[in-house]
């Protein structure tokens, strides 16, 4: 396998179990809580993924991209580019929130914090890294990615052997809790949507570092496809545990919580290494619509946003996951008909192009 291709793959991967996925909240409300038939909905959100992360990646390559921006105005052209990134910059600033909200809940659940104190302490990590620039402490961080991942599989993997309930029972259960949506069908498209307007500003710079159109594509195509396979096994871990899980705000801690406390506490550690690392991520993508990174006004910027997501983020963890996720979605889904457009017009140039490459190889012999 290509080197790049999996670089990508891993990056792809990494922006979207961080912002969505790695607490399990996320995957309850756009798919566990449609009960049985939400299983369908993360086969057809794995498939969405691997095509638009395709689609974003072959494009950025082809562009020699250094920018989301620069994507955004060619899906869009300069004004609709523009007003995208606007909006989608301060979406962006909402998942950062969450993720403030989403340190609250952990430090709440698992060592009986107040919300607030976890939220203070991931605040003043955030604010410190984007104010000093710490890009070492986020390389390590990103390394946590292989270890969550490796926990997920195994607390997933036993939770879903381990089950006590007739299915019946737990579909039952499943819909009685929050979804996003009135049906599995526009919960997976919001959550796949939500995503790719999350992961979009890293895959498009990422894409456009790879000078193999072929290669970028592949890692779009793999990266999609693993998260895909994740969501399906985390989804049906928690649909077999669903009758435990009433009013948890951090599922997959549950889980690893059910397993061992030891294991439990080493989980509720890589799930806040990823929070920290998307967070500074989303704050950072915010501050720089705004001002220069490094610059003092950034710093400024970075500081006085952060202490406002962290005043908002007291709403609560599974409020704001069931309140800007679906938002942003909406607003990703603009991002999705502007890939699938782009895609079908480059297919119908390549068939109108196919005769006169035919007739000139013709006429070359």
């Amino acid at each position: 396998m290509n080197r790049q291709s999996l670089q990508i793959a891993m990056a792809y991967m990494s922006v979207v179990i961080g912002g969505g996925f790695a607490s399990g909240q996320e995957v309850l409300q756009f798919f566990t809580g449609f009960g049985l038939i939400g299983i369908l909905g993360t086969l057809l959100s794995g498939l969405l993924f691997a095509f638009l992360g395709m689609q974003i990646a072959r494009i950025s390559s082809k562009m020699k991209a250094d920018s989301h921006k620069a994507v955004l105005y060619i899906l869009f052209g300069q004004k609709a580019g523009f007003l995208v990134d606007l909006v989608l910059s301060f979406f962006l600033f909402g998942v950062g929130v969450v993720m403030l909200a989403g340190t609250g809940s952990i430090f709440s659940q698992q060592y009986d914090w107040p919300p607030l104190a976890g939220g203070l302490v991931m605040t003043t990590l955030v604010i410190i890294t984007l104010c000093l620039n710490v890009k070492s402490i986020i390389r390590l961080i990103s390394a946590v990615l292989p270890f969550l991942l490796g926990l997920v599989l195994i607390i997933t993997t036993y939770s879903i052997f381990s089950y006590d309930a007739p299915l019946e029972t737990l579909d039952q259960v499943a819909k009685q809790g929050d979804t996003v949506s009135s049906n599995w069908i526009l919960g997976a498209l919001l959550y796949a949507s939500f995503n790719i307007a999350v992961g979009f500003p890293m895959l498009a710079v990422i894409g456009g570092m790879v000078k193999s159109q072929r290669a970028a594509s592949l890692g779009g195509i793999l990266g999609g496809l693993g998260l895909g396979l994740l969501i399906l096994l985390l989804n049906v871990g928690l649909f077999a545990n669903i009758n435990q899980l009433q009013g948890v705000e951090m599922p997959t801690l549950a889980l690893a919580s059910n397993i061992s406390p030891i294991l439990s506490v080493i989980m509720s550690v890589a799930l806040i290494c990823m929070i920290y690392s998307t967070a500074v991520g989303m704050f950072f993508a915010f501050s720089a619509r705004f001002a220069a990174p490094d610059s003092l006004q950034f710093k400024s910027v970075s500081t006085v946003s952060v202490l406002i997501g962290l005043g908002l983020s007291m709403a609560g963890f599974s409020k704001l996951v069931g309140t800007v996720y679906p938002l942003l979605g909406y607003v990703g889904f603009a991002l999705i008909l502007a890939i699938a457009f782009s895609w079908i017009r480059n297919r119908h140039q390549r068939v109108e192009d196919a005769p006169e490459l035919a007739v000139t190889s013709a006429e070359s012999r």
